[in-house]
């Protein structure tokens, strides 16, 4: 064998082996995005009784009304349960029109649509247009709008290099879980004490941290790739 076919050898099997990577990065994702969310729609503290299971967007509600939290004697930031739809919602539009992951208008489009009533659990249950402008609610309000820009936006994203794409999913998708897990362990005992029993952690709560950590992966992936340099995949555009 010739050098020139040595070189020939290997330059198809980085190339196949940078396919698979790929093929892997671009089931991941779209993966976690879809566990992500239906996780969050789904029970974060499990009961019998429906009235009293609560789903990771009751949450941001439901702490505010804890006894320890109205008398002052417990410290809630309430606002870190909305991180995971603003985890989901902004790792769409950073990825989902990306030139290197080319994924199909056939998965850009349904994906671009569902994260509109996904960021719109960052309203309040009942609300009202002078409600949104109020101290308790303005983050909230502010956060659905940074939401709708990046998706406006998302075609622009999709230009960024995955070596500053990667890192910023990473980023996001460790503070979407960590934070509201956190929170969830200060609460815990006290929705123990208000219920008169200890309710399960429902399977969303697991649900939704299992695909923000695939989030995670597939960034770090991102990050691993273009700091060995692997052009043929991961280049900036």
């Amino acid at each position: 064998m010739t050098a020139a076919e040595g070189r020939g050898l290997g330059h198809i099997d980085r190339t196949a082996r940078t396919g698979s990577r790929l093929a892997v990065v671009r089931l991941l994702l779209p993966l976690g995005w879809l566990l992500a969310a239906i996780g969050y729609y789904g029970p974060w503290i499990a009961h019998a009784t429906a009235a009293l299971t609560l789903s990771g967007a009751d949450m941001a509600e439901f702490v505010k009304f804890l006894p320890a939290v109205q008398d002052g004697t417990l410290a809630v930031a309430r606002q870190l349960f909305y991180l995971p739809p603003v985890a989901v919602v902004a790792g769409v539009a950073l990825l989902i029109t990306s030139r290197r992951l080319a994924y199909s208008w056939a998965l850009r489009l349904p994906a671009l649509a569902l994260c509109v009533p996904l960021s719109l659990q960052l309203l309040p249950p009942a609300w009202s247009p002078a409600s949104l402008v109020t101290p308790e609610f303005r983050l909230q309000v502010l956060a659905l709008g940074l939401c709708w820009l990046l998706l406006a936006g998302s075609w622009l994203l999709g230009r960024l290099p995955t070596w500053l794409s990667g890192p910023l999913t990473v980023a996001l998708a460790l503070a979407a879980g960590a934070l509201p897990a956190w929170q969830m362990l200060l609460v815990k005992p006290h929705i123990d004490a208000v219920y008169g029993t200890a309710p399960a952690l429902g399977w969303g709560f697991f649900l939704c941290l299992a695909g923000l950590a695939i989030m995670a992966l597939v960034g770090g992936l991102l990050v691993l790739q273009s700091r060995r340099g692997d052009v043929g995949l991961w280049a900036s555009v």
